[in-house]
C-alpha cells in the first residue's frame, strides 16, 4: 500500500521529534540517578527505587513519554519500517548532549558515527517497505493470529523470562547486553501493540466502537506491561553503564528486534524488489558501522586538532616517523650483561647499573 502523502509527512515529523525527546530523557535520567549516586542513595542497578524521588529522573521520565507518544502516533500514520529507522536521530541527540551536560567526551570517531548513522537512516527511508493494508482492528486481529507471529511472540516470552529470572542476577552488571536484549525483544512486542492501538484510536475518532472490542484493551494491558519491563531495565543498564554505550547498542538491537517482528507480522518484506531490500539491508549496515564507531573508539582522545600533530611528529613517537628497527633484548643478552657488568669498574659499571633498572 502506498501511504498518503500527508500522512508521509506527518508520520515523518512525528518521529524525527520523539527522537529529540527520547535522546534528550537519556540525558535527564542519566543525570538524575548521578545525583542519587552522590548522595550516597542505593542504585537502580542494585535493586533500589531511590530514583523515584529526584525531580530530573521523571523529567526524563516525561521526556522519554513525551518521546513515545509521538512515537506511537507516528507509527498510526507511517509504516514501522520508515518510523523505527529514525531512531538512530535519538543516537545521535543523546551522544552530542552527552559531551556537554555528562562530560562524556564525543571523539572525531563519534562523530564520524553520528554522521553514518543519520546517512543511514536516510537511506533506510528511501527504501522503506511498505506494509500490507491493515485499516482495522479487526484486520489486525487476523495478522496477529498468523502461526508465524505466534510462534515469534513465544520465542519472545520464553527468552525475556530466561534472560530476566536466570541470566540478569548473575551477568547483568558485568555485560550490557542482557539488560538491552530485554529491553529490545520486549520493545519488539510493545511496536506492535502501539500499531494497533493506533490503529484502534483512527477508528475511534472515526466513529467506531472499538472501546467494546476485546482486543483493544488487551493490546493495552500487553503495552503497559511491555512498557514497564522496558523502563525498569533499561534504568538499570543507563545505572551501571555509560550513557554513549546503552544508547546505541539499545538502538541496534531494538531496531533489529522491530523490524524482525514487523516482517513476520505484515510481511512486507515478500513485496519489495531486490533494489529495496539491498537498498534498506545496506542502510541499516551503515547505521550498524556508525553505532560501532561511535562507541567503540569512544574513549581514545582524538580530535582535529590533534591531527596535524600525528602528521607533523618525526621518529618520536608517532607512527608516520622513520623509527630504526631496534631488536628487542633476550633472555641470551640479558645473561651476557650480566656476566660483563662485574668486569666493567668505575662510573661504566654505575651506568650499566642504571641503564639495567631503569
Amino acid at each position: 500500500m502506498e501511504v498518503n502523502r500527508t500522512d508521509f509527512y506527518i508520520g515523518l515529523a512525528l518521529a524525527v521529534s520523539s527522537s529529540v525527546f527520547i535522546g534528550g530523557s537519556f540525558i535527564l535520567k542519566k543525570k538524575g540517578l548521578l545525583r542519587l549516586a552522590s548522595k550516597g542513595s542505593m542504585r537502580a542497578g542494585q535493586g533500589g527505587y531511590a530514583y523515584l524521588k529526584e525531580w530530573l529522573w521523571w523529567a526524563g521520565l516525561i521526556s522519554m513519554g513525551a518521546g513515545e507518544a509521538a512515537n506511537f502516533a507516528a507509527y498510526a500514520f507511517a509504516p514501522a519500517t520508515l518510523v523505527t529507522p529514525l531512531g538512530a536521530l535519538s543516537v545521535l541527540v543523546s551522544a552530542v548532549l552527552s559531551s556537554y551536560f555528562l562530560n562524556e567526551r564525543l571523539n572525531v570517531h563519534g562523530k564520524i558515527g553520528c554522521l553514518l548513522c543519520v546517512m543511514g537512516s536516510t537511506v533506510m527511508v528511501i527504501h522503506a517497505p511498505q506494509e500490507e493494508e491493515v485499516a482495522s482492528l479487526a484486520a489486525m486481529a487476523e495478522k496477529l493470529k498468523d502461526p508465524g507471529f505466534i510462534v515469534y511472540a513465544v520465542c519472545v516470552v520464553g527468552s525475556s523470562l530466561v534472560l530476566i529470572f536466570a541470566v540478569a542476577p548473575r551477568f547483568g552488571q558485568k555485560n550490557v547486553l542482557v539488560y538491552i536484549l530485554i529491553c529490545s525483544v520486549i520493545g519488539s512486542l510493545s511496536v506492535s501493540c502501539v500499531k494497533g492501538l493506533g490503529i484502534g484510536i483512527k477508528e475511534l475518532f472515526a466513529g467506531t466502537a472499538v472501546l467494546k472490542e476485546p482486543l483493544f484493551w488487551s493490546l493495552v494491558i500487553c503495552l503497559v506491561i511491555c512498557v514497564s519491563v522496558q523502563i525498569s531495565y533499561l534504568n538499570k543498564a543507563l545505572d551501571i553503564y555509560n550513557t554513549s554505550l546503552v544508547t546505541p547498542i539499545y538502538y541496534v538491537f531494538f531496531t533489529t528486534s522491530v523490524m524482525a517482528c514487523s516482517a513476520i507480522l505484515f510481511k512486507e518484506w515478500l513485496s519489495m524488489t531486490t533494489d529495496g531490500i539491498v537498498g534498506t539491508i545496506s542502510g541499516f549496515l551503515t547505521i550498524i558501522l556508525g553505532i560501532f564507531l561511535l562507541h567503540a573508539f569512544k574513549d581514545i582522545t582524538f580530535s582535529w586538532d590533534s591531527l596535524p600533530l600525528y602528521l607533523r611528529k618525526g621518529p618520536q613517537g608517532f607512527p608516520g616517523g622513520n623509527q630504526p628497527y631496534v631488536a628487542l633484548p633476550t633472555f641470551d643478552t640479558q645473561a651476557e650483561d650480566e656476566t660483563k657488568l662485574p668486569r666493567e669498574g668505575g662510573s661504566k659499571g654505575g651506568w650499566g647499573m642504571h641503564q639495567r633498572t631503569s
